[in-house]
């Protein structure tokens, strides 16, 4: 090839992206695993983490909040599902998660059957509620669908707080039986263990996300999200794929339900409302839908900063600020809202966005000294 048709190529094709090692990808492709065994070991930890902890990372109150962040982060996870990856805007998937708290709960205080048959019957309830109104809520579509998971979801809670029977508490909520509870599981020098089955949540979960999006029934769901003109045209029936997509994530969301009432001792009525669901909305849309970590690493970031922004808010740092910044750094909702309008602003598509930006940016700085 001739000196002038390799240069032609060259300026087709733009300059060259640089040589990398190839060592580098193959190491990265190890960080999860990483991350994974640094949180398996991290009760066994007393490092001191200013600012992000208020005590050392093993210790009982640390535990609490971590074991909180990674229930939400999976629960985003699976809420993904279907807003991400099926593009099926939910308003109800609240419902689903506490059907997993209040059925579990109801089996041990009603019937008084142990734990693990209990938990069983109410993860079966929250599968079997799924399929029930999924198979209704998914005869419309579009903002159709998303006022009919809101009206179910309206009237879950409704149901609850009426409390009928006396089986859910009314506002005042549940709180699990301790003897009837695995004795592992109850009490502060056992938080460890709570941890434990978070983080067993969270992997049991991503892993489930994974196989179903990697999977036949996971590519159709992605031209649904598409076009779902399109599917049809090619032979296929949506609305069976949508119905699994809903029922999955109906399942992890009961799961979660049942480690949150391990987790706060109880089922609580806030877990039935609207805006349970929109909260892990803002966790969806704030780490980035449709991506692999980005729900989780929303669902994390948000549940931290719900419960340390509530504490700053309430600080004699903010309290001794003039009224004029006082007032709003006082209320944590408000500093919630703008993180996530900082976020969304500036990183369109999430938190996940963040490392192909951060590599693009230093590519063109690379391209641009040469």
């Amino acid at each position: 090839m001739s000196t002038a048709t390799t240069e032609t190529h060259q300026r087709a094709e733009g300059p060259a992206a640089p040589v990398r090692s190839s060592h580098t990808p193959r190491l990265l492709r190890w960080w999860p695993a990483a991350v994974l065994l640094l949180l398996a070991v991290a009760p066994f930890s007393a490092v001191p983490v200013p600012g992000l902890l208020d005590g050392p990372l093993g210790s009982a109150g640390s535990l609490q909040l971590l074991a909180t962040c990674l229930l939400f982060g999976a629960l985003a996870t699976g809420y993904d599902l279907l807003l991400g990856r099926t593009g099926l805007l939910s308003f109800g998937h609240a419902l689903y998660f506490a059907s997993g708290s209040y059925a579990t709960n109801m089996f041990l205080l009603e019937a008084g059957l142990p734990f693990a048959l209990a938990a069983v019957l109410g993860l079966l309830f929250g599968i079997a509620l799924a399929l029930v109104l999924g198979s209704v809520s998914l005869r419309v579509t579009g903002i159709g669908f998303s006022m009919v998971t809101l009206a179910f979801a309206q009237a879950g809670s409704i149901l609850v707080s009426r409390d009928p029977g006396g089986v859910t508490g009314g506002e005042e909520g549940r709180a699990a039986p301790a003897d009837l509870l695995p004795s592992w599981l109850v009490g502060i020098d056992h938080t460890a263990n709570l941890y434990w089955i978070a983080l067993a949540y969270l992997v049991l979960t991503l892993y489930v996300v994974a196989r179903a999006v990697r999977s036949p029934a996971g590519r159709v769901w992605e031209g649904i999200k598409e076009n779902e003109r399109r599917v049809e045209v090619l032979g296929l029936k949506p609305y069976g794929f949508k119905l699994t997509a809903f029922v999955v994530a109906g399942a992890l969301a009961a799961l979660g339900g049942i480690v949150h009432l391990l987790l706060t001792g109880g089922s609580t009525p806030q877990t039935t409302t609207s805006d349970f669901t929109l909260s892990l909305l803002v966790m969806v849309v704030l780490g980035g839908s449709g991506t692999r970590w980005g729900p989780m690493v929303g669902g994390i970031l948000y549940t931290w900063a719900d419960h340390r922004l509530g504490d700053l808010a309430g600080s004699g740092a903010v309290a001794g600020l003039p009224a004029v910044l006082r007032v709003p750094l006082s209320q944590p909702l408000f500093l919630l809202g703008v993180l996530f309008v900082a976020v969304v602003h500036l990183l369109p598509g999430g938190l996940a966005r963040l490392p192909s930006r951060l590599r693009a940016v230093a590519y063109r700085k690379e391209t641009g000294d040469q």
